[in-house]
């Protein structure tokens, strides 16, 4: 009962992560889901999916009337995502096999294929995000023409990773608007939640076509609802905190929570 009471308070942690730096949500989700909630891995990054889009759109509102959203690099950006994350949850998902590989001596289920995948993305992030965790000093260089085509294969490829392992992508949309849109790192934020919002919601009505009826409804607008507030938390802190210290100590945070599944999966199990 105390661990379901810690996992639902650590909702409000995905809604401050998205609010402040416009990514990492659904790098908290699943984790929370799986290890605290004692979700299946395959269910938490569906749930994923529509817990960060819910998140990501009551976030992006209060960026809207700041007006902190470029709701035109917005399009640009979502339109080749939404397209791979449906095509991803809808028929690349369930291709993959159960199990993934089997030996005499192990066997690899799609479940714990999904959550290394995960932990080994989380590790990868973490570590781009302490070496870029300033971002700022790329602004200066505001105007230069846009490369549609890369922001096009960025986009694109952020929905796989949506689609496969329930993530909003923000992590990939966020430095791809300020490195190679050359946004500002606040309007970035914003942008990267609106995309996100998109991105997500559309993955989870792949799932919900197939999987509606085994949903668990009331855990799920449980968790969104503590989810939301965090967001108002994290956009109440982006006017109090320094982004880039805040990315950095989340960088750590996440990094270690991702070689931390290594060992129990792999190691320990």
């Amino acid at each position: 009962m105390l661990i379901e009471i810690i996992g639902y308070g650590c909702a409000l942690l995905v809604g401050i992560s998205l609010g402040i730096l416009g990514s990492g949500g659904s790098m908290l989700t699943v984790p929370i889901m799986v290890y605290l909630l004692s979700i299946n891995p395959m269910e938490a990054t569906g749930y994923s999916l529509f817990v960060v889009g819910i998140t990501s759109a009551v976030g992006c509102a209060k960026y809207l009337r700041k007006k902190l959203v470029d709701v035109k690099m917005a399009i640009i950006f979502a339109a080749p995502s939404i397209l791979s994350v449906f095509l991803t949850r809808k028929f690349l998902v369930p291709l993959i096999p159960n199990p993934v590989f089997t030996s005499p001596h192990f066997v690899l289920s799609k479940e714990l294929f999904i959550i290394i995948l995960f932990a080994l993305l989380m590790i990868v992030v973490a570590y781009r995000m302490i070496r870029h965790a300033d971002y700022a000093v790329k602004e200066e260089k505001l105007g230069h023409p846009l490369n549609y085509p890369k922001l096009f294969a960025i986009g694109f490829v952020s929905g796989i990773l949506t689609g496969v392992l329930g993530i909003g992508g923000g992590f990939i949309i966020v430095p791809a608007l300020v490195l190679v849109a050359r946004v500002p790192i606040q309007l970035s934020v914003g942008t990267s939640l609106f995309v996100i919002a998109f991105n997500s919601l559309v993955g989870f009505s792949a799932e919900f076509m197939d999987r509606h009826a085994m949903m668990d409804y009331k855990f799920l607008i449980l968790f969104t609802a503590l989810s939301a507030l965090g967001t108002f938390v994290g956009f109440r802190l982006t006017l109090l905190l320094n982004p880039s210290q805040i990315r950095r100590i989340f960088a750590w945070f996440v990094l270690v929570v991702g070689v931390g599944i290594l060992i129990k999966e792999i190691i320990l199990r």
